[in-house]
Order: structure tokens, then sequence, then C-alpha cells
């Protein structure tokens, strides 16, 4: 007989996590013979560039990949990187000190507040946003302190609301541009204001650029970019959504040296880093042809035009994306945003991510992911629009 046991605190205060729920629900449909098309959970349905997996497949022949690797990544890897990110931004970063590979960037974000948050600390998280900013906070111990991302602001942060916060014991500011799930993106000037902001209140700044190279128009700019960044914060870069690599898991911290050392050293406690044979097919994607990046834009692009005209047919309106394969919308009225989730899964087969689960503010909105070919989105357009919802 198994003894009755209580988890830990921690977990009985965080929240169930939102596409684990989501998950359960296509399963269920799933299960009743639906042909369910998932909109919902952002993995991309394209496959990963060809010269990365040759990449991994001749590295995974070499008996030397098979062993512990470093949680520091390969020097080869961090350079690769710090080259990748001069040509990109014009940074000149110290592969030795201010780059960290992740397995994968939601393990870094996840792990940061362990390495700059004590128990009661507080932990400005955006809403709607990203899931990982919360539940790290919650199980660092710190405090979650959420501050509204507002369609009048075009879903950007207003810092001089913030600053009327009592922001005593704030230790890290979490911000997420090209946005997750709003599609909101950020200039220069922006994050300008962000080292500012971090300077006059002690604040550690750290940005989730995860899908940076997911643009339809202008590059997006780094944080890191800004002049003093490196003082006061760090940015996360993902190979997940640049090179549809979201099974490989491969990702970086890079910024004030500090900080990226704190974070290696909980790495260095929890695990013993990325397969080094991942690591050589990431020296593969940032250092070979871009060409791959571009082709995933234009699909995405093409993907984004299908389904705003399709949501605009329905008399639903959206903002149209300039960066990310998502699609953030209004639900219509009558519905809460979990309301209108379940009664499209129900009545068309389509998974689309309710807004509440990003946060308070995320409710009256609904994401898509165009993370399907161009004929299921159309398929998945012409369901809902005839399911008279």
């Amino acid at each position: 007989m198994t003894k009755n046991f209580q988890c830990a605190r921690r977990l009985q205060v965080l929240p169930e996590y939102l596409f684990d729920i989501i998950a359960m629900k296509k399963a269920e449909a799933v299960a009743k013979g639906k042909d369910v098309i998932d909109l919902g959970v952002g993995d991309p349905d394209l496959p990963s560039p060809l010269h990365v997996v040759e990449a991994l497949k001749k590295a995974v022949d070499d008996p030397s990949h098979h062993r512990y690797s470093s949680f520091k990544g390969m020097q080869e890897l961090r350079e690769t990187f710090a080259a990748w990110f001069f040509l990109r931004y014009g940074v000149d970063l110290d592969p030795d000190g201010e780059i960290l590979p992740l397995i994968g960037s939601k393990e870094g974000i996840g792990h940061i507040h362990l390495a700059l948050v004590d128990p009661g600390d507080k932990v400005l998280v955006p809403d709607p946003g990203y899931p990982t900013f919360q539940g790290g906070t919650i199980l660092a111990g710190g405090i979650p302190v959420y501050y509204p991302l507002l369609p009048g602001r075009g879903f950007m942060p207003d810092l001089q609301s913030i600053e009327k916060m009592d922001l005593r014991g704030v230790k890290i500011m979490h911000i997420n541009f090209p946005s997750n799930p709003t599609t909101a993106v950020a200039d220069l000037d922006f994050f300008r204001q962000m080292v500012k902001f971090g300077r006059r209140h002690g604040i550690i700044v750290c940005h989730d650029a995860a899908y940076a190279e997911l643009f339809f128009d202008e590059p997006c700019p780094s944080f890191l970019q800004a002049r003093g960044a490196m003082e006061v914060g760090v940015e996360f870069h993902s190979l997940s959504k640049t090179y549809n690599m979201t099974g490989w898991r491969l990702g970086f911290a890079a910024g004030n040296r500090d900080i990226v050392k704190a974070l290696g050293k909980v790495k260095a406690n929890y695990d013993t880093g990325v397969f080094s044979a991942v690591q050589r097919a990431g020296i593969a994607a940032l250092s070979g042809d871009q060409g791959c990046v571009q082709r995933s834009r234009e699909i995405f692009r093409k993907r984004r035009d299908i389904f705003i005209e399709g949501l605009a047919s329905m008399g639903l309106e959206a903002v149209e994306p300039r960066a990310t394969f998502y699609v953030w919308s209004p639900v219509p009225g009558g519905y809460t945003s979990m309301e209108f989730a379940e009664k499209i899964l129900e009545k068309t087969a389509v998974v689309v991510t309710p807004g509440s689960g990003f946060g308070e503010y995320g409710e009256g909105y609904f994401r898509t992911a165009l993370t399907v070919p161009e004929s299921r989105l159309q398929e998945a357009i012409d369901r809902m629009s005839h399911s008279n919802i």
C-alpha cells in the first residue's frame, strides 16, 4: 500500500500548467474519434533544417558525444553563438563569461529564479504572459507581481504606471518581445527605457527573445543592443522556433556575466548540460545557411494572412501580427475565453488557447498557433465559420 503524502506547499499554490490542460482536452477529443486540428500549443510543424539533422546524425556516430557534457556547453558552441549574435545585432559577447547554453530557453527562464530570487522576493510578471515566468517565481519561493499589458497601449508595459507600484523587494522584471501571446513587438527605444528602469530601481531585467527571428517586416532588436543593458540584465534565446527545433532543447542565456555565472551555478547542480551531439547540431544551425529561417518566415506569413482573413470573414478582428506564429484575437461576445475554447473544440474539433490561461488580463482573448499546413488551417477556419458560435 502506498503511504499517504502531501506535496510541497509550493506545488499547492502553483497553478496547473496551461498546456497540460489543453493536451488533456485534446486527448479526450481524439479518444472520441474526432479529427482534431491543433492550433493550441506553439510547436512548429515544419521540419528541422536538413543540414542540422545531418550534423546530428554525424555527431551521434561519434562515441565521444556519448558521455556527459558540461553545463557550460562546448567552447565552439558558445563562440558560434557569439559570432551569430554579433552578425545579427552588432553586440560583442564574451563566449567565456556572457553566454550560457541552456536545455531550451524555458529551462533557463525557470532556473533564473533559483539563481536570483530568495523566498519572499517579488518578481514583475507580464499579464498576459508566458506561464513559466509565474511558475518559476513560485517554485523559487518568490511572489509574482503582475503588470498588465493592455490593448490601448498596444500590449506594451506602461513603465510610468509600474513605477507607481510598491517596488520594494522586487528582484526581477520579465519582458518578452516579440510577445507570446500578444505578438507585440518592442523597439530599441523601449529597451533603452527598460535599462533606465532597471538602474533606477535595482531590478534585473530578463528578456525572453524566443521569437525574435520570426519577424515579418523589420528585424526585431535585442535588449542587449541598448546601452547599459549588460549592466542590468540578460536575454534568453532559443533555437526551437528559429530553426524548428522544439524537441531538440537548445537555447542560450546572454548578458550580464554575474547573472550568467549565477545561473550556471544552479545548472551545475541540476543538470550536466545539453547532449553534445545536439550542441553540434546547434553549431550547424547558427553557422550554416540562414535561408531556412527566411523560408519559415514566408510560410508563417502566408498562414498569418490566411487566418486573419478568415477571422475577418467571421466578423472577428485581430491585430495583424508583425512577428511570431501566433494570432491574438478577441473572443466573440457572450463567452469567456475558456468557454469559447471549449465550445470551439466541442463543435469543430479545433484547439485554440484561452487567453485567461496567460493571466487575468488575457481574459476576453484567444490565441491560435499557426502550426499546421495551409490546407488544415483553411479547414479550421471553415469549421469555425460554419459552427455559428
